[in-house]
């Protein structure tokens, strides 16, 4: 019966592999870089207009929870009064801006 290690293949530890790969990869060859990144603000704005559309896709157009509760309300005789039909008026002409 043949035992293979896993540990090493053929006399090399794949881990001693990795370890060298990170040591290299660490090293600084002398070369100082300054990187930057400029932006510009049409780039800034298309970003936004981008997450602002995500949001929108992701969210619901009809909150059925809120309906759900107003048609509750609404069953209630004393719910509709003249002074709440008035402040409701009132509240969507200056929602519209009128």
């Amino acid at each position: 019966m043949m035992s293979i290690k896993l540990d090493s293949v053929r006399g090399v530890n794949p881990l001693n592999n990795v370890q060298n790969t990170h040591r290299s990869n660490n090293k600084i060859y002398g070369v100082s870089v300054n990187d930057s990144i400029s932006v510009s603000t049409e780039a800034v704005s298309a970003a936004e207009a981008y997450y602002l559309d995500q949001v929108a896709d992701e969210t619901p157009d009809v909150r059925s929870d809120l309906i759900a509760s107003i048609k509750e309300k609404i069953k209630d005789p004393n719910y509709l009064s003249p002074e709440r039909i008035a402040a409701t008026a009132d509240s969507l002409m200056m929602a519209w801006g009128i």
